[in-house]
């Protein structure tokens, strides 16, 4: 990156895939060589067991398209996501419920003034919504159904833009300090949420009167009238940065009361890691996560008052 005010400034350089399995027979993974192999060793065992019926050359041609497609399906990928994986996920997809309730009892049967014609034409019985999260523990940790814990914690934002050549790279340099000092899984979701003005602009104008001077009252109540006009003329959006340190299943079963902590600990030094490229980063209590986790799952709620510290940040 380089700045007009500036002589010149060093690149920094970020890890772009910290997590890219090893290379273990050329440039295949071992899950890639060993679906290259099952699909060799099948393919094979097809020739012999073809040979007394298929010439050899009649056999190739038949079999080039499955190894291609045996190929692709091993080296490929989409979005990051190995072919093998993501063909998987699409079929576990495909068989698993597409309506789905919140049902914790169980969902009960049609009553029997229900014709089964009519039952028949409703659809099959939506399934039991199983949610991934088992509970927020008492220091904010999420439960993840056997998956680990994970601790969540809002971010402040930083104008990158309108710093110099210099302070953008010591924010870039500070982020990539972080970043290598990751122990675990980590992720940053922007999250987008409907904010209501109106409380504010009331709130302006209730205080308007006890300014100390009249020009300041009108420029208060202006700035409501406006606020108010904002409010009214359609939904108003808000970001929200949420940073997710989880932590895995540890093997041995005495250690999972340690997991939660771990994560926990992880968030506090992501404070102080991230201090540095001056963003705030806030950690969720036991009540912030749960009204964190409940407006995402429920984003038709009523709009949050700008202000509202209901998520462990101002909306």
């Amino acid at each position: 990156m380089t700045d007009v005010h500036d002589d010149g400034v060093a690149a920094t350089r970020i890890p772009a895939d910290i997590a890219r399995p090893d290379r273990v027979l050329g440039p295949l993974t071992a899950r890639q060589a060993a679906i290259l192999a099952v699909g060799a060793l099948v393919l094979y065992g097809g020739y012999w067991l073809m040979r007394p019926f298929m010439p050899p050359l009649a056999y190739l041609v038949m079999v080039v398209p499955v190894a291609g497609v045996v190929t692709a399906i091993a080296v490929g990928a989409r979005e990051g996501i190995g072919l093998d994986r993501f063909l998987l996920a699409a079929l576990a997809h495909a068989r698993a419920p597409k309506r789905r309730v919140h049902a914790p009892e169980g969902v009960p049967a049609l009553p029997g003034i229900v014709s089964e014609p009519l039952a028949r034409a409703g659809g099959s019985a939506p399934a039991v919504m199983r949610m991934p999260i088992g509970g927020v523990g008492p220091v904010g940790t999420v439960e993840l159904r056997g998956q680990g814990q994970a601790a969540l914690a809002t971010c402040s934002p930083v104008n990158f833009d309108l710093r110099s050549g210099a302070e953008q790279q010591g924010l870039v340099a500070a982020f990539a300090r972080w970043l290598n000092s990751l122990t675990g899984p980590t992720q940053i979701l922007v999250r987008c949420h409907r904010t209501d003005l109106a409380p504010l602009a009331g709130r302006l104008h209730e205080h308007a009167p006890a300014l100390p001077h009249p020009a300041l009252e009108r420029a208060a109540r202006a700035h409501a009238d406006y606020l108010a006009q904002l409010a009214a003329g359609g939904d108003l959006l808000g970001r929200q940065v949420v940073l997710v340190a989880r932590e895995e299943v540890p093997r041995h079963p005495r250690r999972s009361a340690a997991g939660s902590g771990r994560a926990v600990q992880r968030v506090r030094e992501a404070v102080r890691g991230l201090a540095p490229a001056d963003i705030s980063v806030t950690p969720l209590g036991a009540e912030q996560t749960t009204a964190l986790i409940a407006a995402a799952c429920n984003p038709e709620a009523p709009a949050l008052p700008l202000g509202t510290d209901v998520e462990g940040g101002k909306a």
